[in-house]
C-alpha cells in the first residue's frame, strides 16, 4: 500500500482493524489509547502523520461515550500533527437510533454526534448500514455509506421457499433490497413499540406459511423484538426463521433471549466486537467486513 496511507484503531474493535490491515497488506498504525486514573482518555500517536491520509477505525459501540471520546481525541491529535486528511471509519454509528424528535423535549442525538465529529477535525466518515440513511444529511463532510447486503447475500443461498421478512415497517426498504437480490417474496411484521427495548408483535403482513423466513435488520439490541417476531412467524406457519443483522449490539438480556428462542440462526457482521458470552452462543454466526472496508 501507499506509504501515505495509515490506519489507526481505538479500543472499540481492534480485531477488525487487524483484519483490514491484513487484507490491505499493511501494518496497523501504532498509538497509545488508554486512560488516566480518573477515567479521562489519553491518546498519543506513535507514527508520524504529517501530510498523510489517516484513517481511524472506531465503531461507536459499548461503552458508547468512551469509544466516541477516543475517536474525537484521536482526530484532534491527527489534526494537530498536520495530517493531510482524517477519515473516521465507524461501521457502527452509535446514537443513530435517536435521529429525530420522537417526543417533546428530547434531543436529536445523532445530529449532535455528527457536529462533534466535524468539530474534532474529521474530514470524512466511512460507515455501514446507518439506522436511517438520512443521517448522512446531518454532516457537512462527505459520508461514505456502505451496505451489508454483499456480505449476507454471499452467505445465504436462495431457495424456492425462501421469504425475506422485515421485522418492522421502518426496515422495509432494507428487506426489499435483499428480497430483490434473492428474487423472492417479502413479508412485514407489524410491531408496536411502547418504549425503547420493549415491543409486542401485533400482526404479520404477507403469507409466510410453508416458507423459510429470513429476517433482515440493521441492529439487534436485546433481541426481544426479534425472538417475538420469530415466534409469530412460526405460529403463522413458517418452516424456519433465520436473521441477518448488520450490527450485533446484544445488550443484556440478548443472549438469554437468543438461547431460549426459536430462531434457527442469527448471522451478524463484525462491525461490533462480540462479547465472550455472545461468542459462546451457538445461535450466532459472525461474518467479517474487513474486505468490504478495505476496498472502501
Amino acid at each position: 500500500m501507499d506509504a501515505d496511507l495509515i490506519l489507526f484503531s481505538g479500543n472499540s474493535n481492534r480485531p477488525l482493524a487487524n483484519g483490514i490491515c491484513e487484507w490491505l497488506d499493511m501494518p496497523l498504525g501504532q498509538a497509545t489509547v488508554s486512560h488516566f486514573a480518573d477515567g479521562e482518555t489519553r491518546v498519543e500517536l506513535l507514527n508520524n502523520v504529517r501530510g498523510r491520509d489517516v484513517f481511524i477505525l472506531q465503531p461507536i459501540s459499548r461503552p458508547v461515550n468512551h469509544h466516541l471520546m477516543e475517536a474525537l481525541l484521536m482526530a484532534d491529535a491527527c489534526r494537530r500533527s498536520s495530517a493531510a486528511r482524517v477519515t473516521l471509519v465507524a461501521p457502527y454509528f452509535g446514537y443513530a437510533r435517536q435521529e429525530r424528535k420522537s417526543a417533546p423535549r428530547t434531543p436529536i442525538s445523532a445530529k449532535l454526534v455528527a457536529d462533534l465529529i466535524e468539530t474534532a477535525g474529521f474530514n470524512r466518515m466511512l460507515t455501514m448500514e446507518l439506522h436511517t440513511a438520512a443521517i448522512q444529511g446531518f454532516f457537512n463532510i462527505p459520508v461514505d455509506h456502505l451496505y451489508a447486503k454483499p456480505i449476507f447475500s454471499s452467505y445465504f443461498k436462495a431457495s424456492d421457499d425462501m421469504l425475506v421478512v422485515s421485522p418492522d415497517a421502518g426496515g422495509v426498504e432494507r428487506a426489499r433490497a435483499m428480497a430483490k437480490h434473492f428474487n423472492c417474496g417479502l413479508a412485514i411484521v407489524d410491531k408496536r413499540r411502547d418504549k425503547p427495548n420493549d415491543s409486542a408483535v401485533m400482526n404479520i403482513i404477507g403469507d409466510v406459511k410453508g416458507k423459510q423466513c429470513l429476517m433482515v435488520d440493521d441492529i439487534v439490541d436485546t433481541a426481544g423484538s426479534m425472538t417475538k417476531a420469530a415466534d409469530a412467524l412460526l405460529a403463522a406457519g413458517a418452516l424456519s426463521v433465520r436473521a441477518a443483522v448488520s450490527h450485533a449490539v446484544l445488550s443484556s438480556p440478548a443472549i438469554e433471549n437468543l438461547n431460549r428462542s426459536n430462531l434457527k440462526e442469527l448471522v451478524v457482521t463484525d462491525s461490533i466486537q462480540l462479547q465472550p458470552d455472545a461468542k459462546g452462543c451457538k445461535t450466532i454466526t459472525q461474518l467479517s467486513i474487513a474486505e468490504l472496508l478495505g476496498k472502501a
